[in-house]
């Protein structure tokens, strides 16, 4: 039996079409749990900066709305959506909600934080804006907190792309 790796998993978009991550085989992918109304929420520009300057060379930002802290993603996914473009010109790939702790997370979070555990070994999810950067090869490259912002991962990402 072979490893499982990120393009084994399927997800809804934020406008409710299924999506294979297989769709992204190849790719670098920077895998977030976002929030419209987070302290964080400012890294939305960020985000979107890394995915304009890298895309081109083999970037994907994908990021995945949870409300798991503190209800600070409390709005529909068309909401969100037009937050995210309005707000931070958002438009990188953006999923339908998930739960990225507990038994009913979305298996690509179950399996993220199984991957790369954070911080003293804890696989819990510790809030919005966990960044998760997966190779090529979909196998889980490192794992970043929320307080990290997206420009300081700049060299992880040139030394996975390069």
């Amino acid at each position: 039996m072979t490893t499982p790796t990120a393009f084994d998993f399927k997800a809804t978009s934020i406008s409710g079409n299924d999506v294979s991550l297989s769709e992204y085989a190849g790719r670098l992918l920077l895998i977030v749990n976002v929030a419209s109304k987070c302290g964080l929420t400012p890294q939305y520009a960020g985000l979107e900066s890394l995915w304009r300057t890298y895309g081109e060379r083999g970037l994907t930002v994908l990021g995945f709305p949870c409300d798991q802290f503190a209800n600070q993603e409390p709005g529909t996914e068309a909401q969100i959506a037009e937050f995210c473009t309005v707000n931070y010109g958002v438009t990188f790939p953006m999923f339908a909600k998930v739960l990225v702790n507990g038994d009913d997370a979305h298996p690509l979070w179950q399996w993220l934080r199984a991957q790369a555990p954070g911080m003293l070994g804890s696989e819990a999810i510790k809030w919005n804006f966990t960044k998760f950067l997966v190779a090529r090869d979909g196998s889980v490259l490192q794992r970043f907190g929320p307080t990290e912002p997206p420009e300081s991962l700049v060299p992880a990402i040139e030394a996975a792309l390069a």
